[in-house]
């Protein structure tokens, strides 16, 4: 694995530098939350701009409007979008998750469809897999979906949806066969939000934000067509998209712990502890795994680069991002003493960070389903259930 960038990759990190200088939007003139009436209007802008400008789906085929690259030049592009302080991207579920399992296992009316209004932000995605009683574990989720004719009817409900109550559409994981073993009854259905059924609960964390959600289906009618591969066939889809999710951890997000990084430093030093030995031996210790993960991310960049598949080996990048992430903030807040219990002031963002941290050990997969992932899939370990 070479790590030296090549002549072309320079030149494509410097397009889309000069692309971003000239295009970023002027900075949100209200609250970053979902809750401002409007900020998901500005988002849908922005990544319609991205989408015209031929900056999302890079990896996509160019017939669905992607630029049919590489993962190293959607890296980079990540890596500058974070450094140029962009905008978040609404319809990222759909970009980076739902439209590449769409392209795979679409049927060509599907494709035509769906990717494009996906790409321009003009059809937001939800991802509708863990339920109360279920979690993380999708074999055991209980949302059931019957046939009666043309249509399935959908009962049931999903839980920790991301931005459920600002999408389109939904990803939907549902059994359809309960006769069967748990991982052969699911299937994955295309559901329009505004079918009649369909209802959302936002759940507020107490970190304050109410980006995850609560999605009821009562009698939710939904046509067959709108099966995404094979009825009963869900799980290979839902493993497709996971994969692609996991795979897409890194490069903004590189940049991000790194910014954050320097920010912890520069705060031990103006607290009077850049010479305290268990402070620098924590610094240390960040300074070291950043490197992992840097190194975590290129392999796994390599290998998709190369034609292969995400594979599980993305749950690996997914875990560590997850430890990392809270460690760091768990030193911030240790390193700022007192004032990191701030809900106001120049402290208040590092303490969001911390409550915010508490999830990523949940979303995308929890640690330790992912831990199961890894040695089931990775080390070839027998399976513990």
């Amino acid at each position: 694995m070479d790590l030296t960038p090549s002549p072309q990759e320079e030149a494509f990190r410097e397009k889309a530098r000069a692309w971003l200088e000239a295009n970023l939007p002027e900075p949100f003139e209200g609250e970053h939350t979902i809750e401002d009436p409007g900020y998901v209007p500005y988002l849908r802008v922005w990544q319609r701009k991205l989408a015209e400008g031929g900056w999302l789906g890079i990896t996509w085929p160019t017939e669905f409007g992607g630029q049919g690259l590489g993962p190293v030049e959607q890296s980079i592009f990540n890596e500058e979008l974070a450094k140029a302080g962009a905008p978040n991207i609404i319809g990222l579920v759909g970009v980076a998750l739902i439209g590449p399992t769409i392209a795979m296992l679409g049927t060509p009316e599907q494709k035509e469809r769906y990717l494009r209004n996906i790409l321009h932000g003009e059809e937001v995605w939800a991802q509708g897999f863990s339920e109360p009683d279920a979690g993380s574990d999708l074999g055991s989720l209980a949302c059931r979906a019957v046939r009666d004719g043309d249509e399935f009817v959908v009962n049931g409900q999903k839980t920790w949806t991301s931005y459920a109550q600002a999408s389109d559409w939904i990803f939907l994981l549902v059994r359809t066969d309960a006769e069967v073993p748990k991982y052969k009854g699911i299937t994955c259905l295309l559901v329009d939000m505004k079918t009649e059924g369909v209802s959302v609960r936002p759940l507020r964390m107490m970190s304050g934000d109410s980006a995850f959600n609560e999605v009821f289906f009562s009698d939710v009618r939904v046509p067959v067509e709108n099966v995404l591969g094979e009825i009963n066939g869900g799980w290979k889809v839902a493993i497709t998209a996971l994969m692609h999710e996991r795979s897409n951890i890194g490069g903004g997000a590189t940049v991000q712990l790194s910014r954050f990084l320097d920010e912890v430093i520069e705060l031990a030093r103006n607290r009077g502890l850049a010479n305290d030995p268990v402070t620098r031996q924590k610094l240390a210790q960040a300074i070291l795994e950043l490197d992992v993960y840097k190194m975590t991310s290129a392999r796994a960049q390599s290998a998709v680069g190369k034609g292969q598949t995400p594979g599980p080996e993305g749950s690996i990048l997914k875990m560590f991002w997850s430890n990392f992430n809270q460690s760091l903030v768990q030193t911030a807040l240790e390193i700022a003493g007192p004032y990191g219990q701030q809900t106001v002031g120049e402290y208040e963002p590092m303490t969001y960070q911390y409550l915010r941290s508490r999830g990523n050990s949940i979303e995308a997969g929890t640690t330790e389903v992912l831990k199961n992932t890894i040695a089931n899939r990775v080390l070839g370990l027998p399976k513990s259930y």
